[in-house]
């Protein structure tokens, strides 16, 4: 039977790598995609991932009706096997709607690749609704990790080199690349808000070195 798959985690943890592999091995075997993004670090209409592999997608803007994407390309006399979404917790609730009905009424595979939550370690809408809805929620297994070492369970935002809690829940951004930047931590260091530039500024501190009796 068709399914509705969110795969989910961190950033890090390899959600766009394992997109782009299921493609592949799926191609190979001349299975025929669409693959859906939204605002991907590679630019409008891409899949990539952090290894430097890319390929061609549709760019799912608020407006796209993926559900009636699908029935057109069909209904034009092209092939489609299955269904791959990255970046999928942007996506509006309708438009997690529509892919449950791409399952249901077209009967095709759709696996949707997220980060489960945001900066401010709350749901994103897309994310929640594929909670909601999917016939299998998988938690990758490759671990991200924060600077300390531990497992890594929640995004961070920095501003300027500073994490931020505050603001807009959608910002494009990447992992330590220009002014607004991401990075992975442990909720113990996500509640201190304490980033890897920070950890090394307290490390290099005079304040914390040890001081030697006169």
């Amino acid at each position: 039977m068709p399914e509705l798959v969110f795969f989910s985690g961190t950033m890090d943890c390899g959600k766009s790598t394992l997109a782009l592999q299921i493609a592949h091995n799926r191609s190979a075997r001349g299975l025929q995609s669409v693959i859906f993004t939204r605002d991907d670090r590679a630019g409008e209409g891409k899949l990539s991932s952090r290894l430097g592999l890319v390929t061609e997608a549709v760019e799912a803007t608020p407006e796209l009706d993926l559900y009636g994407f699908v029935v057109e390309s069909l209904s034009r006399g092209g092939k489609v096997d299955y269904i791959v979404v990255d970046e999928a917790q942007f996506l509006l609730t309708e438009q997690i709607d529509q892919l449950a009905r791409i399952v249901d009424d077209l009967d095709l595979d759709v696996f949707a690749f997220g980060i489960t939550t945001d900066f401010r370690t709350r749901l994103f809408p897309g994310s929640q609704r594929l909670i909601e809805l999917a016939d299998r929620v998988e938690t990758l297994q490759v671990e991200a990790m924060c600077w300390c070492g531990a497992r890594a369970t929640h995004n961070a935002r920095t501003v300027g080199g500073e994490m931020v809690v505050e603001g807009e829940q959608v910002v494009v951004g990447d992992v330590g690349v220009g002014t607004v930047g991401y990075e992975v931590l442990c909720r113990r260091h996500h509640r201190k808000r304490m980033t890897s530039a920070t950890a090394r500024a307290a490390a290099l501190s005079p304040d914390v070195l040890p001081v030697t009796p006169a």
